[in-house]
């Protein structure tokens, strides 16, 4: 459960009851780079838009191919998307279904950090909903600095300004020096 004291709306706090009352734009990015990486993407998106919390209008990338970043050696190459919907419903239980579909595609949950993987989903934002505490952070700490995730974003909204952030994510991309490439795979899947 996410506490009063770790979570706030930018520009004030949100008590703990105002989840589930508000739809939220909500983000999820999605990699693999095992298996057949593109029917582990679709499945996992499929998989997301049938949460009951999720409404539409239900948004997706195109899918990138890019490189491993800080994975063992001679790790494949990485597909990845992101997805955006209307959500209804509190962030935590999101992310506990996130989890789900992750096991599901059999992603352990006690492997080792930055390993490959049939399937990685992130939360990137719920909203403007800042949280912080052992179990989520939103928004993602990290998803400004990684190209994978901004490329896509870029895709569904170029001008949009993350939650925490003061340029947009076109701005935020042009200015990314991370190494590798991010090579559009496919439109429409």
């Amino acid at each position: 459960m996410c506490w009063a004291s770790s979570c706030s709306r930018v520009g004030g706090p949100a008590a703990i009851s105002d989840y589930g009352r508000n739809e939220m734009r909500t983000a999820v990015a999605l990699g693999s780079n095992l298996g057949d990486r593109l029917e582990n993407l679709r499945v996992a998106r499929r998989h997301i838009i049938e949460f009951a919390e999720v409404q539409p209008p239900v948004v997706s990338s195109a899918v990138y191919e890019t490189e491993p970043i800080d994975c063992e050696p001679g790790a494949a190459k990485f597909l990845n998307a992101v997805v955006e919907f209307n959500y209804d419903g509190d962030p935590v239980h999101l992310l506990e279904q996130l989890v789900r579909i992750e096991e599901s595609l059999g992603r352990m949950r006690d492997h080792p950090k930055n390993i490959s993987r049939t399937i990685d989903l992130d939360l990137l934002y719920c909203g403007d909903l800042q949280i912080n505490n052992e179990r989520l952070q939103l928004a993602h700490p990290r998803m400004h600095l990684r190209k994978f995730v901004l490329q896509p974003l870029a895709d569904i909204h170029p001008g949009f300004v993350l939650p925490g952030q003061t340029r947009t994510v076109r701005e935020l991309l042009a200015e990314l020096k991370e190494p590798g490439e991010v090579i559009r795979f496919i439109d429409a899947w």
